[in-house]
């Protein structure tokens, strides 16, 4: 299953489909209500093994996942969609958690949200989210395999989500960015994206202490 185009005329797309995980039972109530009002088809879990079991059964369009939960974390939760099938997740964090936010970005997601959140807030983020990931996916059925085209549908979330941390951009920012470096250099999306990943890791590893 892979989004449908938005439909910029109703400002949602109803055929949207949403996970929503909070262990939160009023925040993951309030956004699921809220979230159906707009136009989208939701389903809301208050615990990663469960919305995890359904990730498996039937991946959506879209997650929106809070990172700190009991039993399987928000990030243990993340990793486990990812390896299956790779749909955009966005992590909802609160102020205090950048170590885990920066874990997230590791893993390839495609943004994080900062509590409290406001519906009528996230939507625009929401369409943005599912345009972007749209394009990337038609952009992969024009040139990879589509085992190939997931690999680099996760590398490239894995570069935005670098470039929202270290330079403060938005997801939409961030990959506009990735777009014309790759452009302005002459290299395909995927050279850039892997080459900045690994500039990462290199930098990270020689700033950890050896033992």
């Amino acid at each position: 299953m892979m989004p449908a185009k938005p439909n910029h005329d109703s400002g949602t797309d109803t055929s949207s489909q949403i996970m929503v995980v909070d262990d939160d039972r009023l925040v993951l109530a309030t956004l699921t209500r809220g979230l159906k009002s707009r136009g989208y088809e939701v389903s809301g879990f208050a615990s990663g093994n469960e919305a995890l079991l359904a990730y498996r059964l039937d991946p959506p369009d879209l997650v929106m996942l809070d990172m700190r939960m009991p039993g399987l974390s928000g990030t243990e939760t993340a990793a486990g969609m990812l390896a299956h099938a790779h749909r955009p997740i966005l992590m909802l964090s609160a102020y205090d958690d950048r170590a885990i936010v920066h874990e997230a970005v590791k893993l390839g997601v495609a943004g994080y949200l900062i509590k409290p959140i406001e519906v009528n807030q996230i939507v625009p983020t929401i369409e943005a989210t599912l345009a972007r990931f749209a394009e990337i996916a038609a952009l992969m059925a024009n040139t990879e395999k589509l085992r190939d085209g997931m690999e680099q549908n996760r590398t490239i979330s894995t570069a935005v989500g670098i470039l929202m941390e270290r330079a403060g951009l938005t997801p939409d920012q961030a990959f506009e960015h990735l777009r014309q470096l790759a452009r302005h250099q002459r290299r395909g999306l995927r050279e850039v994206t892997a080459e900045i990943i690994q500039a990462t890791t290199l930098i990270n590893s020689a700033a950890s202490p050896r033992p």
